[in-house]
């Protein structure tokens, strides 16, 4: 009965504290590094999240943050397009996003080079604003990628001389709140998830 009742307390104890634990884990994942003004924002590759990164983009670029939007190419494909008669790459669709966002054509770019992972990613961007002497730019990723993205690109640039800013998009559009991610199967995809990439990236880079 004892033991019971000991089982009972602990189990009740975990209901009680889990909803928080499981919100401040999510809150932990969030950063952003202020920049007031850059040179070019950059979009981070992302199928799951390509719409809301474009759409802060574009109100980025509105506010007149910078006068530039690079979408990087993680040569993943989306769904069917009719119109294409094809299956689009999401950097594509992430230029069509931007186009309806009332972003013109000429202020976007497309890193043609494909990036497989944030490392490749920041990488890649980094080769791009040096052969063109931009001196700083904006990356705008989900809430839960932010603070991995940070860490990578803080890295990759260290020693460049150019300035790294991130925004981090707020959860609601295709990423879930932090209070609520762990009601859903996309939720745990992007939080714990995103933990054990965070270990994977501090043991290899």
């Amino acid at each position: 009965m004892r033991l019971r009742r000991g089982i009972l307390k602990l189990v009740s104890c975990c209901i009680l504290v889990w909803p928080f634990a499981a919100w401040a884990g999510a809150k932990f994942l969030i950063t952003e590094a202020p920049l007031d003004k850059a040179d070019a924002i950059v979009v981070l590759g992302g199928s799951a999240t390509y719409k809301e990164r474009t759409h802060e983009a574009a109100r980025l670029l509105h506010e007149g943050r910078a006068p530039l939007i690079l979408i990087t190419n993680d040569n993943m494909r989306g769904p069917w397009s009719s119109a294409e008669q094809r299956n689009l790459y999401y950097y594509e669709r992430s230029f069509e996003e931007l186009e309806k966002a009332g972003v013109r054509p000429q202020n976007i770019e497309v890193a043609a080079t494909p990036a497989a992972s944030t490392y490749e990613e920041a990488q890649v961007v980094r080769e791009y604003a040096q052969q063109r002497g931009l001196h700083s730019m904006l990356i705008v990723t989900s809430a839960y990628h932010s603070r991995r993205a940070l860490w990578v690109f803080s890295r990759v640039f260290r020693d460049t001389g150019i300035s790294i800013g991130l925004v981090s998009v707020p959860p609601g559009e295709q990423t879930p709140p932090a209070a609520t991610w762990w009601l859903t199967l996309r939720g745990w995809k992007f939080v714990p998830g995103e933990y054990v990439k965070m270990v994977y990236y501090l043991i290899n880079y």
